[in-house]
Formats: structure tokens, C-alpha cells, sequence
């Protein structure tokens, strides 16, 4: 799914770079006070697909494309059936006819069209309702961790299909599954 792809928009991409600046502005100034600075990870992809509300989340989006594509694959067999209908019926009609059953071969083309390019668009909205909404959660979550656990700073460390803020953090300072224990516990 294009979930990863949906999580980065513009908006998002620009808060990352602010945060990044203040990271660089705050980190100088807690050097000296370098035993109180604790800073973490979490990967909020990983939350989404691994909690049982973000599969159950993710599933039902699934559902609903699966059930949009039945109804695309149905209106693609009349097509084909219909353009079938055309090249056997061919020969024997008329000019007029040969024209009424393209025209008509045309009109279910474009209206097929017209609806795949809907549920492109409808699964698109759903998918971006679907990922701020758990991003608001996640958030909600990672701060909860954060707050137990004396952090700092949690930075979302990205994956390869979003933008990578994190290049390397050792494995202690990655608190996805502590954020996905905490996120099941608040959204059961």
C-alpha cells in the first residue's frame, strides 16, 4: 500500500526540517548538561502495521479497496464483453449500428475510467485520514514513553520509502515497541 508514501506530505516534510534545525540549535547548549539530555527513536510506520488497532486499521482499509476493485473488475469484464460483442457482430452490421455500439463501447470506457480514477481518489482520502489520525495517536502514545522514560527528544527515524532523518541510533534508543505496547494500551 501506498500508506508510507501518504505519511510524508509537504507540510510534514517542513516540520522535519524545522525540528532538525532546533536539534542542532539545542544539542550545543545541553553538552554541558549532556547527563540529562536522553534522546530516542521510534519508528511510526512500524506502530501503524504492528499494533493491533493499526492492523485492524490497515485491514479494513484493505477490505475496502478489495471491495472497490471487484466492483472495477466487474465493470471491466462488460467491457471486454462488450468489445468482444463488437468485433463478432462486425460484419454483420450496418455503418449506423457499427457507430451506435462503439459509441456505446465508448461511454462505458469513459465512465470505467471515470470510476477507477473516484476510487483512486476516495482510497487516497481514506489512506491520508487513516495515517494523520494514527499519527496524532502515535504521537500521543510516544509522548506518554517519552515522559516515563525521561526522554528528551523522540525523533520519527523514517524508513527507505519515506523521508530518513535518522541515518544510525543504536538499537537502546529505538522505542517502537515500547511505543507499540503503550499505543495498544491507549487504543484498545
Amino acid at each position: 500500500m501506498q500508506v508510507r508514501q501518504e505519511r510524508m506530505t509537504a507540510s510534514r516534510k517542513g516540520t522535519l526540517l524545522v525540528l532538525v534545525a532546533v536539534i542542532l540549535t539545542v544539542l550545543p547548549s545541553l553538552s554541558g548538561a549532556a547527563d540529562t539530555f536522553k534522546m530516542g527513536v521510534v519508528d511510526p510506520q512500524t506502530v501503524l502495521e504492528k499494533s493491533k488497532s493499526g492492523k485492524r486499521a490497515l485491514d479494513t482499509l484493505k477490505e475496502y479497496a478489495a471491495t472497490r476493485q471487484k466492483l472495477l473488475a466487474s465493470d471491466e469484464e462488460e467491457l471486454k464483453n462488450l468489445e468482444k460483442q463488437l468485433k463478432e457482430q462486425d460484419a454483420s452490421l450496418n455503418e449506423q449500428q457499427k457507430r451506435d455500439k462503439q459509441n456505446q463501447f465508448r461511454t462505458k470506457l469513459q465512465d470505467y475510467q471515470r470510476r477507477a480514477q473516484e476510487f483512486n481518489q476516495e482510497l487516497g482520502a481514506k489512506q491520508k485520514e487513516l495515517v494523520d489520525e494514527y499519527m496524532k495517536k502515535i504521537g500521543i502514545a510516544t509522548k506518554s514513553v517519552a515522559e516515563k522514560g525521561g526522554f528528551t527528544l523522540v525523533v520519527d527515524k523514517g524508513s527507505e520509502s519515506t523521508l530518513k532523518i535518522v541515518l544510525y541510533h543504536r538499537d537502546t534508543l529505538d522505542l517502537t515497541d515500547q511505543v507499540i505496547k503503550e499505543f495498544d494500551r491507549q487504543n484498545k
